[in-house]
């Protein structure tokens, strides 16, 4: 629970009326479900069930001495829509509290999330130690720009510990992964990371965007800031873009200073969006693994398909450790990579292109989190940018297809995917 949560009753004098307390008290121990829908709410004296979208850039004040108590920090409450707005903030306390974080932060999009991390706990002279298995747009932003102001960027296989440890520099202030990755949903160590972390004095920093918290919470296990693309699953439902940080009141402070002055806000109507979806995030993920757990025994038992990249199969080498990290029973996410074979005069590029292009349901786009299937050749979209060198690092070939599976029903999914499989 945040600071300004759990403010005591004797300063409500100098704190406006719509930043006390939600309208759940957390301290009660409520159930996922319960937090998803109804956390970070505040009522207005309208009386309102559903959460109202706070349209408005600015607000008015009591007085002149009023404001200036707003903007040196004597009063809290909203100063101006960039800093402050009480629909982002519903967002951001109800996803603090799924995550388990004392405050979250939200920005414009998940990479504004990463670009804020960047700004805010790296300097010039600095170490990001990351994982290879990264989104393209992350690895881009790392070492085209975080670079080109002096920090210094190095990578590792995502699963392997030894690697990380080696890895590790005098300099190094953030550890930085995804789990599961993007595109080939691995599995980092999120415990072992946190100890290796804590005992160099590095922050850990863990993207959950596929997994969110209705299926792993990376803060219980030890991380200190977890970064959400809400465009995916948060949202659910491909609308909006929108990102988030969240973690203790002092690591996010430091977050919420770089999107005030930075500009990186998210939109009032956007983080409404977020909001509801939040309310069926559960159910859905709970549907989209249902899915994604029988297409993945499809792909592996095709004669066409070499490889199944997805950690809820018994022989994925981090089987074992996603079970253990997921806290949803039978819960590995809806993402997974899986590589065509060559066949006949069809290239692996070919015939990877050959299985989506005879798709006629599944949508193709570089989106994914959303309740239709999507799929996508990252080699040629997501992770084009990068050199073949590091696509190669990445695991990312040219046979290799990403599937975000929906929740269409999961008979139709797999028609659709055969179609271009069992014609190669």
């Amino acid at each position: 629970m945040s600071q300004s949560q759990t403010q005591d009753e004797s300063n409500l004098n100098t704190l406006d009326p719509n930043w006390r307390n939600d309208a759940l008290d957390l301290g009660l121990d409520y159930g996922m479900q319960t937090i998803a829908v109804r956390a970070g709410q505040h009522r207005t004296d309208e009386g309102e069930h559903s959460e109202p979208i706070f349209t408005t850039s600015s607000y008015v004040y009591q007085s002149a001495a009023d404001a200036a108590a707003h903007f040196d920090g004597t009063k809290t409450g909203n100063v101006y829509s960039r800093h402050t707005n009480p629909s982002v903030r519903t967002f951001e306390r109800r996803l603090a509290a799924l995550e388990n974080g004392e405050r979250a932060v939200a920005t414009a999009s998940g990479m504004g999330a990463i670009l804020t991390m960047c700004l805010a706990y790296l300097k010039a002279g600095d170490h990001l130690l990351a994982a290879n298995q990264l989104f393209g747009s992350s690895i881009g932003l790392f070492n085209n720009y975080m670079a080109k102001f002096g920090v210094e960027v190095s990578y590792v296989d995502c699963f392997d510990n030894d690697a990380w440890a080696k890895a590790v520099q005098p300099n190094t202030k953030v550890i930085y992964c995804e789990s599961p990755s993007n595109p080939l949903a691995q599995i980092c160590d999120i415990g072992y990371l946190s100890q290796l972390c804590k005992a160099n004095d590095i922050l850990l920093v863990v993207d959950n965007c596929f997994a969110t918290p209705a299926l792993q919470r990376p803060l219980d296990l030890g991380a200190d800031v977890v970064i959400h693309s809400a465009t995916k699953y948060l949202d659910g439902q491909g609308r909006v873009l929108g990102g988030a940080l969240v973690g203790s009141d002092k690591l996010m402070q430091e977050a919420f200073t770089v999107v005030r002055s930075g500009g990186i806000s998210m939109s009032p109507f956007n983080a409404w969006v977020f909001t509801k979806g939040l309310e069926t995030l559960k159910l859905r993920m709970q549907a989209h693994c249902q899915n994604a757990n029988q297409v993945a025994a499809f792909l592996v038992n095709h004669p066409n398909v070499s490889t199944v990249h997805f950690s809820g199969l018994s022989d994925h080498p981090a089987h074992e450790l996603a079970t253990c990290q997921h806290h949803m029973k039978d819960g590995y996410g809806a993402i997974m990579g899986f590589e065509v074979k060559p066949s006949g005069s069809l290239d692996s590029k070919a015939a990877a292109w050959h299985v989506i292009d005879s798709t006629q349901m599944v949508s193709i786009t570089n989106n994914l989190g959303d309740a239709k299937t999507t799929i996508t050749h990252p080699a040629t979209t997501t992770h084009f940018r990068l050199t073949a060198e590091a696509r190669a690092e990445a695991g990312v070939n040219d046979g290799l297809i990403r599937l975000s599976v929906g929740l269409e029903d999961v008979e139709d999914i797999i028609k659709d995917l055969a179609r271009g499989l069992d014609s190669l």
